[in-house]
């Protein structure tokens, strides 16, 4: 076995792991997760009303100084 058979087998490998990894994400039971994880910055936050504004009072100071 040469570096040449190497290269090849080496490809071939890679090759059936990324067509693993494109049936695997692509498959319908992983659907309902994807689109779970699609929607999550539009999520509500956790924190209480009170507390969001207490964070974001916290932070405007620090963004006013780098005007």
């Amino acid at each position: 076995m040469d570096i040449n058979d190497a290269r090849i087998l080496i490809t071939v490998v890679s090759f059936v792991v990324f067509i693993s990894i494109v049936i695997w994400a692509w498959s319908s039971s992983r659907k309902k997760e994807f689109a779970e994880a699609a929607n999550l910055p539009f999520a509500d936050s956790d924190l209480p009303p009170q507390a969001e504004s207490a964070a974001n009072s916290q932070r405007q100071p620090s963004q006013r100084g780098r005007s």
